[in-house]
Formats: C-alpha cells, sequence, structure tokens
C-alpha cells in the first residue's frame, strides 16, 4: 500500500509539473545505455576535462547536456546549481557540456546567470545536432524531443568500468529538465544521507515559458 501510494504521489508530480506551459519535465529512469567515457574542452581556459579523472573520489556525478539559447536550460539551471552548491560536500559532482551554441551565447547565458560548476563543450553549431554524442545517448534512451536541452545523465564512479571506452552500459538518465523534488531524493539516497521530509517542491516559473527553440534568447549583435 505505501509503495502504491509512493507511486501515485509521484505520478500526480510529474503530471502536475508537465502541465506548467513550457516545461519540459521528465522522470528518473534506469536505462540501457552504452557511456563512454570523453575528454572535452574546457569553458573558460586552454584546459580539457576526462570524465573518468573527473568522477574519481566522488559518489555521484550529474552530467548535464544543454545549449545555452534554450529556455528549458535556463529553467535547470538554477535547479542543478542548488542541488550541487547543497551537496558537493556530501560527494556530489555536477558538469555541464555546452551543446549547439557558441562560446559567445554560453558567456550571455552565464553572464545573466552564473553556476560554480565546470563546464565543457563538445559542440558550438545548430547543424551539429545529428552528429553528437549527446544526441546518440538521448534517441537510445527515448527523448523525442526536438532538441534535447536539458539532458541530464547521473552516474555511480564506484560502478564505472576502470578501463576501456565504455563507463557503462546502464544507468540512470533524464530526458528533460530535472523534478527538483524527486532528483534531491534521489541524490540523497546515492549520496547514503537520511531521507528527509523538507525536499523543495517542483520549481515551476510563474510565467509561461516556450520549449527549446533556437531562434528563443539570442540576443542581436
Amino acid at each position: 500500500m505505501k509503495l502504491i501510494s509512493a507511486l501515485f504521489i509521484l505520478l500526480f508530480v510529474f503530471v502536475a509539473a508537465n502541465a506548467q506551459g513550457g516545461h519540459e519535465y521528465a522522470p528518473i529512469q534506469e536505462k540501457e545505455i552504452k557511456y563512454k567515457d570523453w575528454t572535452f574542452n574546457d569553458y573558460g581556459d586552454s584546459d580539457k576535462t576526462n570524465l573518468r579523472s573527473f568522477a574519481e573520489g566522488k559518489k555521484l556525478v550529474m552530467v548535464v547536456y544543454f545549449a545555452p539559447w534554450c529556455p528549458n536550460w535556463h529553467n535547470e539551471k538554477p535547479v542543478a546549481e542548488r542541488l550541487y552548491a547543497k551537496y558537493k560536500n556530501s560527494g556530489l559532482a555536477v558538469i555541464g557540456v555546452n551543446e549547439y551554441g557558441s562560446l559567445d551565447e554560453l558567456k550571455s547565458n552565464l553572464s545573466e546567470s552564473a553556476v560554480s560548476f565546470p563546464i565543457v563543450v563538445e559542440s558550438e553549431k545548430r547543424e551539429n545536432k545529428q552528429t553528437t554524442t549527446h544526441y546518440g545517448y538521448r534517441k537510445t534512451t527515448g527523448d523525442a524531443r526536438n532538441w534535447g536541452s536539458p539532458y541530464n545523465v547521473f552516474l555511480e564512479p564506484s560502478k564505472l568500468k576502470k578501463k576501456g571506452d565504455v563507463l557503462t552500459e546502464k544507468t540512470f538518465i533524464v530526458n528533460g529538465e530535472l523534478i527538483e523534488a524527486e532528483a534531491e531524493k534521489f541524490i540523497r539516497q546515492k549520496l547514503g544521507l537520511p531521507a528527509t521530509e523538507t525536499a523543495k517542491p517542483v520549481a515551476i516559473n510563474a510565467s509561461k515559458t516556450d520549449v527549446c527553440k533556437p531562434t528563443i534568447g539570442l540576443k542581436k549583435p
């Protein structure tokens, strides 16, 4: 009975969240996905970040793929920042992966509201959409959105393969915006923290937001 009640509540939250105009909330799901190690250029300097090395010593890593011009990323960005700030000292790491937007667009996005977690760059052009690893992963996990921004992948470093290109063949993903209350509950569980009844409710903007389109949010030169 308790399990049925919990599932009903989660379903209610998910449906209610998606009923809000313009948001693309999605639940956390475990999916089969051959998620590979990567090395991408860091934003802001000339260094590179290797994911396997980045994950060392962490309990949970959230990789969030995003297009900097996408309103749905603008919605999730403060959520990801809150979760990172709250749980980074408990073993959570977050890293953003820029997709389909130029460095100028990324700079503009971060100037509006910065994040304290690192960001790397896989692609910078709209034309790259169907050639990125991001595109391949989200199609594998059933993401039917046009641009797939944001797209979240949770990795448990203790379960990742130590060698080879493939880090894991099954993990938890989100085909859309995080549902904050659900994400916080999931993170606490994976970090070995006690359950809490004070998790924040789903963060919903009061104004209607258009879904992710490449012409929205761009500033004229």
